[in-house]
């Protein structure tokens, strides 16, 4: 098996999660792709703003997640937002199962990225909701980050 060989880091980020959840702790896990979507997300084409992850017998599911056709695929290509299944350990889904039970906590990919021997990976974070009032303190925040950096 060869390694590729390029420098090209591909890691698209959702940073909408981090506008409207508080994210808690964070997991890495594989996913199920065709040999097309993986094609897709080495060329940086895909989209996980819209994506949130699920519970389905026992086995978690990024749902909404938006890859492009490959354009060399054919018939072949994949549906560009199918759902697809999270690898993850025993133990971290009974962790991410048992605190899903609890009001208001959800799963959210922030992070898909590329390993060094070229799978895909996905961060995604336990997170608990922002209310309109934290967001708008996020949003000061951030503001006085900005006047600072002009400042300096």
């Amino acid at each position: 098996m060869a390694k590729n060989t390029t420098n090209t880091q591909i890691a698209i980020k959702n940073r909408k999660a981090d506008y409207q959840y508080y994210l808690l702790t964070s997991y890495t896990a594989g996913i199920v792709l065709t040999g097309t979507e993986i094609k897709s997300i080495r060329s940086g084409k895909a989209n996980i703003t819209d994506a949130y992850c699920s519970f389905i017998n026992n086995e978690l599911w990024v749902h909404n997640m938006h890859i492009s056709e490959y354009a060399a695929g054919s018939y072949n290509n994949h549906m560009p937002k199918r759902d697809r299944k999270l690898l993850l350990n025993k133990k971290e889904i009974k962790k991410l199962l048992s605190k899903l039970n609890e009001r208001g906590f959800t799963v959210v990919p922030t992070l898909l990225w590329i390993n060094e021997n070229g799978y895909a990976k996905l961060d995604i974070s336990l997170a608990k909701g922002k209310k309109l009032y934290d967001k708008r303190e996020s949003i000061k925040e951030k503001d006085e980050r900005r006047r600072k950096m002009q400042e300096d």
